[in-house]
């Protein structure tokens, strides 16, 4: 929204200009007329011998002209560099979700692509009409009441729950790798695995990535003494290994453990025979990386209860980010309250949970209701998919020079297999969506063009002319850049973790959440947050991008009621309430009997 406002800023300066620089000409005219002018009010024409005579009678009137005319020019001059640096300091730089400064010629203003300038002009017509409407359809609730029925219940105790080992096998170290997301799913997997093998595990430790660029630890992301607390019962934890264990050379005893060494998605077996000979030989062992590097199904129901307790109860924010976060959430809102608290909110923001003293306050306050919606349209994900996003030569000449830089990895394996073309790609539904396409999928829905809309990341392709045509729908977008001071990012400036917790937190704690790629770590571990606390009130749009696909193929032809009734019709089948199916994350779909109960 802000570059967009930078845009009608800039058109604002230009037209300033030029009005000044016409009005200057015109003043210019009216001095040079009356300069012109006899006694008698009439032009002279000042032919001959009368040219001199005319201009030592009219020298004053002249240099005065000229004073005057150089005078407007020195103004105009200053008033535009004032305007424009005003509006340089709002649009040249902007913050991306990995906390670090954008040059603005890193997103430099480019044409406005329109894929869909139909569907657009069918979508703001239809919005226009429903403005003073009321709302028919009603997204902005779980259509289901059978979601009300799965309650939180992984942290309670039962009778064949495993509880810690009277006496353990050795010490497990974990460097996980990734950002905030990545770096959760390792942390809780660990956990299990320290409990399946009877090991202690090391409080985790976060590897330093040249992508992430975050030196963050656990204890700068997670309180660490609750962390440990609420796992006191299941597993041993320690904050570092012993003294006598410290000065081994991990790599030389053979008890460093890639994931090389570890097939993805392993099995329960594949530790048990792998591992535990390490472990019971050397009392410790090093797992380096640790990216997914555990299996959903096959597990045990108390390691996956565990696995659940560990995600949604013991891995609490620090204060700082909670403190933060509901700052933000706040100015989302609009106000100080918030509506009658919920277990989502206190279990993310914990102390700071905004309170409210009544629902008639909050009602006559008007608090905002929002949508948080993660657009996955980052330059990598942009470049990886090889997917054509109308963009013209300078777009696909820029994204393969971005992907032999950054995938070359994909680049072999591209010349050693079939090619697929975009339009392919399109139809199975491989392209990450464009913010036109989300916008369009908003207003199918019925949201409102008033609708405010909280975007998750802010680190878009292409920048405002990329984002033109979601703005053009839905104006009130807001990002915590947008939201929050320059000092109040300070703590968080730099440091990608941290910025994505308020991201995390600002997503799960929305009226609605909205994603765009349902492989994205956070989109999953949000909507998995929003299963778990949100009581049946905390709805999530995943679209079939395969099935928007095929909706959008027909965009020249397509009429609007009909595009709003097919895309409503996908929405309600993702939001069906569904137990975890075999080899599902448990992180994304908690509603199985070892996570959640049901009434």
């Amino acid at each position: 929204m802000s570059k967009n406002n930078n845009n009608n800023n800039n058109k604002s300066v230009l037209r300033l200009k030029d009005y000044r620089v016409r009005s200057s000409d015109s003043l210019s005219k009216v001095v040079l007329l009356h300069s012109l002018k006899d006694d008698s009010g009439k032009f002279n024409p000042c032919k001959g011998g009368n040219r001199h005579t005319w201009f030592r009678r009219n020298v004053k009137s002249v240099a005065f002209m000229f004073v005057l005319t150089a005078f407007m020019f020195l103004l105009d001059s200053v008033m535009v560099s004032v305007f424009g640096s005003i509006n340089f300091h709002g649009s040249s730089s902007t913050r991306n979700s990995d906390g670090c400064e954008e040059d603005s010629v890193a997103h430099k203003e480019r044409p406005i692509v329109e894929m869909y300038g139909r569907l657009l002009n069918l979508a703001s017509s239809a919005l226009a009409e429903e403005e003073f409407k009321q709302e028919s359809l009603n997204f902005w609730e779980e259509p289901y009441q059978e979601a009300s029925k799965w309650t939180p219940c992984a942290d309670k105790r039962y009778p064949t729950s495993l509880g810690k080992p009277g006496e353990s096998n050795g010490y497990i170290m974990v460097s996980v790798n990734g950002g905030l997301n990545q770096q959760r799913v390792a942390i809780c997997n660990a956990v299990t695995v320290a409990s399946l093998l009877n090991a202690t595990l090391v409080l985790p430790k976060f590897l330093y990535s040249n992508v992430w660029k975050d030196p963050s630890q656990f204890g700068d992301i997670y309180q660490e003494d609750y962390f440990m607390r609420t796992l006191k019962d299941d597993v041993h934890i320690v904050q570092e290994l012993p003294l006598h264990l410290k000065s081994l050379d991990i790599e030389a005893i053979g008890s460093l453990i890639t994931d090389a060494d570890i097939v993805k998605e392993a099995k329960p077996i594949d530790y048990v025979r792998t591992v535990l000979p390490l472990l019971m030989k050397n009392k410790v062992v090093h797992f380096l990386g640790f990216g997914n590097r555990l299996g959903f199904d096959p597990l045990p129901p108390e390691l996956q209860r565990l696995r659940c307790k560990c995600n949604f109860h013991a891995l609490k924010f620090v204060s700082k980010i909670q403190e933060v976060a509901s700052l933000l959430i706040k100015r989302i809102r609009k106000f100080e309250y918030h509506a009658a608290e919920r277990q989502l909110d206190k279990q993310l923001l914990g102390d700071f949970t905004p309170s409210i003293s009544s629902k008639e306050d909050y009602v006559e306050r008007g608090s905002s209701r929002y949508l948080a919606l993660h657009l996955r349209f980052e330059e990598d994900m942009v470049a990886y998919s090889q997917c054509d996003f109308g963009g013209g030569e300078h777009e696909k000449k820029e994204l393969e020079a971005y992907r032999e830089v950054h995938f070359p990895l994909l680049i072999e394996r591209l010349k050693n297999s079939k090619p697929v073309s975009p339009s392919e790609l399109r139809k199975l539904g491989k392209c990450p969506l464009t913010p036109e396409e989300a916008a369009l999928v908003l207003a199918a829905l019925g949201f409102k063009r008033g609708t405010y809309i909280y975007l998750a990341g802010s680190r878009i392709y292409g920048g405002s002319s990329r984002m033109h045509p979601f703005t053009n729908l839905y104006p009130n977008l807001v990002t915590k850049e947008t939201l929050l001071t320059y000092n109040e990012l300070a703590p968080f400036r730099n440091f990608s973790s941290r910025l994505a917790a308020l991201d995390f937190i600002a997503c799960a704690t929305s009226d609605v959440f909205a994603m765009t790629d349902s492989g994205s770590q956070l989109s999953s571990l949000v909507s998995g947050f929003r299963t778990y606390y949100g009581d049946g009130h905390a709805p999530t749009l995943r679209p079939n991008k395969k099935r928007l696909a095929a909706i959008f193929s027909e965009n020249s032809s397509i009429g609007w009621t009909t595009f709003e009734d097919r895309v409503r019709k996908m929405i309600e089948e993702g939001q069906r309430v569904r137990v975890r199916g075999s080899g599902r994350s448990i992180y994304r779909q908690p509603r199985c009997p070892e996570c959640m109960c049901r009434s």
